[in-house]
C-alpha cells in the first residue's frame, strides 16, 4: 500500500521539473528574440531635401536663420480654417533627430502640442513638428541647403516623416529670403552706384566752378593789370591844361594862329613831343600844339 502510494507522487515531481524546464527554456529564447527583433528596426528616413545656392555662406546662413525663427511650419496645417502654422520656435538641438554627425552647421524649428499635422505619414494623434536645416559651405561662392522635417507622436512615441510638402515649404522659404537679399543688396548697390554718379556730376560742377571762379579771378587780375597799364599810359601819354587855360594853336610857334580856346583842366592826349611845344588831341578830336609850359601831369 505504501508503495503504491509514493508512485504518484514521484510522477508528479518529475512532471513539474519538466514543466519549470520548459519555462526556463522559453523565457530564455524569448529573451534572445528581444535584441534580435530591435536590431531589425531600422531609424526612421525622411524625405528630405538638399539644394545648392550660388551664394556665400553668410548669406545662406542669414537666409536660414531668418526662416528658423519666424515662428512658422511652412507646408503642413491642423485646421484647414487656419492654413499657416504658427507657434513654432527655433531650438539649439532637439532630441527628435538622430545627432547630425556630418559637417556642417544645424539648425532647428520646433512646434509642440500639435494634433495630426497634414503631410506627415500616418499621423493621429497630439505631438511634436521638428524641422533640421543643415548648412553646408562648398566654396567661397556656393553653399548647400539640407532640410528634414518629422513629426513625434507623444502618446504613441512614434515618429512619422514628412511626404516632402514640408521641406519643399521650408526650402521655398530659405530660397526667397536670399532672393530677397540679393534683391536688397542688388538695390544697395544701384543706389550706391546713383550716388557714386550724382557725386561725380556734383564733383565735376564744383571743379567748374572752381575753374570758372579761377578763370573770372585771373581774367579780373588782367583786367586790373590793364587798368594799371592804360593809368600808367595816360600818365605818360596825357597832360591836363593849367589854369586858367590855353589857346590850341596852328603850329609849334607864338605867333601861329590860335585853333580854339582849351579850358583850364582839359585833358589831351599827346601825339608828338618837341623840346618845348606838344602835339596833341583835345577829347573832341580837334588836333593843334601846345607849349609844355601850359599843360601839367594828370594826378
Amino acid at each position: 500500500m505504501s508503495a503504491i502510494q509514493t508512485a504518484p507522487v514521484t510522477k508528479t515531481s518529475a512532471g513539474a521539473i519538466t514543466c519549470h524546464a520548459v519555462r526556463r527554456s522559453l523565457a530564455r529564447t524569448f529573451l534572445l528574440l528581444i535584441p534580435a527583433f530591435s536590431s531589425s528596426q531600422k531609424p526612421l528616413v525622411t524625405a528630405g531635401i538638399t539644394r545648392e545656392f550660388s551664394a556665400p555662406l553668410a548669406n545662406v546662413r542669414q537666409a536660414v536663420t531668418a526662416t528658423q525663427k519666424d515662428h512658422i511650419i511652412h507646408g503642413t496645417l491642423v485646421f484647414d480654417k487656419e492654413p499657416i502654422l504658427t507657434g513654432a520656435e527655433a531650438v539649439d538641438s532637439t532630441s527628435l533627430f538622430d545627432p547630425w554627425t556630418d559637417a556642417g552647421e544645424v539648425y532647428y524649428k520646433i512646434r509642440n502640442n500639435t494634433v495630426a499635422p497634414r503631410h506627415f505619414i500616418a499621423t493621429r494623434d497630439q505631438g511634436t513638428i521638428a524641422v533640421r536645416y543643415v548648412i553646408i559651405p562648398v566654396d567661397a561662392d556656393r553653399t548647400r541647403v539640407r532640410i528634414d522635417a518629422i513629426y513625434f507622436e507623444t502618446a504613441h512615441r512614434e515618429s512619422h516623416s514628412s511626404d516632402g510638402t514640408v521641406e519643399k515649404s521650408e526650402m521655398k522659404e530659405v530660397k526667397d529670403a536670399l532672393d530677397s537679399m540679393l534683391q536688397a543688396e542688388m538695390e544697395a548697390a544701384d543706389a550706391r552706384r546713383r550716388a557714386q554718379s550724382a557725386e561725380l556730376v556734383r564733383q565735376s560742377y564744383v571743379r567748374q566752378r572752381e575753374d570758372e571762379s579761377t578763370r573770372l579771378e585771373k581774367a579780373n587780375a588782367q583786367t586790373k593789370d590793364l587798368e594799371q597799364e592804360i593809368t600808367a599810359l595816360r600818365h605818360e601819354l596825357q597832360r591836363r591844361v593849367k589854369a586858367p587855360g590855353a589857346e590850341l594853336k596852328a603850329a609849334p610857334f607864338q605867333s601861329a594862329a590860335n585853333l580854339k580856346t582849351l579850358a583850364a583842366y582839359t585833358d589831351v592826349v599827346i601825339l608828338i613831343v618837341t623840346p618845348h611845344w606838344l602835339g596833341v588831341e583835345t577829347p573832341d578830336g580837334q588836333r593843334g600844339w601846345l607849349p609844355i609850359s601850359q599843360l601839367e601831369q594828370l594826378q
